[in-house]
């Protein structure tokens, strides 16, 4: 995979132009280097549209958000280490004024509704073509939500957008902090406790910690039972079969989830 390209600062390029509103700033996040370059070429080619970066995972997108500060971001919903629903919640916290749009690879009524509490502004399915996306990207942008057309064919979205605003109903992703959620990825795709507590730059015992508090929350008994949830959330997602299950077997000496 190749590296993600270098971020833009924010810039006021078009400014010098008299009569010319500045370009919609816009960060690309997704884990496959061939969707980031195909979006950013598709998008570049808009008159109104800067891409100022793009990166490959859900916590680079966080720290990308704090640096250039775009008005849009166009998030990838499940990636490896930190997938795009944590990212927008973390995002919408650090920078409220800019908007986030999922992209996703299926249209789908759970993952839908928990993009809307973690604070995105649209929902478009992949298959999209690009003048949709150019419509989402400057509705979002004047402060509107957008859904992909293809969402209507399955489900009511009034109702999942009125689900998704119940604040007296809250799901089990809601009722996990920040880092419970960010160890409850880690664990779903197979990563040991000596690996999370790297990644996350905190000791074992406070991942085992953090792994009794979310399984006493989800009520789960057992590891198999957090990769179910996480998988039926969209956490983590299996597109090609049983290989691409992950392993949840501890290796020796590695500090295994239990």
């Amino acid at each position: 995979m190749s590296s993600p390209r270098p971020l833009d600062p924010p810039t006021a390029s078009f400014l010098s132009q008299p009569g010319r509103p500045a370009p919609v700033r816009i960060l690309l996040v997704d884990d496959h280097a061939v969707i980031r370059q195909a979006l950013r070429m598709l998008l570049s080619s808009q008159p109104d549209i800067e891409v100022v970066g793009d990166v490959e995972n859900g916590r680079d997108a966080v720290a990308a958000v704090e640096r250039v500060l775009p008005d849009v971001v166009l998030m990838d919903v499940v990636m490896p280490g930190l997938n795009g629903l944590e990212a927008t919640r973390q995002i919408r916290r650090i920078a409220p004024a800019t908007k986030v749009v999922m992209l996703s690879g299926f249209a789908d009524e759970d993952q839908l509704r928990e993009a809307m509490r973690a604070g995105a502004s649209g929902y478009l399915v992949k298959k999209s073509d690009v003048s949709e996306l150019v419509l989402a990207i400057q509705t979002v942008h004047r402060g509107n939500t957008y859904f992909s057309s293809a969402l209507s064919e399955g489900f009511d979205i009034a109702e999942v957008m009125y689900q998704a605003r119940r604040s007296e109903v809250r799901s089990g992703g809601e009722i996990l902090t920040t880092r419970e959620r960010e160890v409850l990825q880690l664990i779903a795709e197979g990563h040991t406790n000596q690996a999370i507590a790297n990644a996350l730059f905190i000791s074992v015992k406070t991942v085992e910690a953090h792994k009794s508090h979310i399984m006493a929350k989800l009520h789960a008994r057992t590891r198999t039972d957090l990769i179910r949830y996480a998988l039926r959330k969209g956490i983590v997602h299996m597109d090609a079969g049983a290989d691409d299950i992950p392993r949840i077997e501890p290796k020796s000496g590695d500090g295994g989830a239990g």
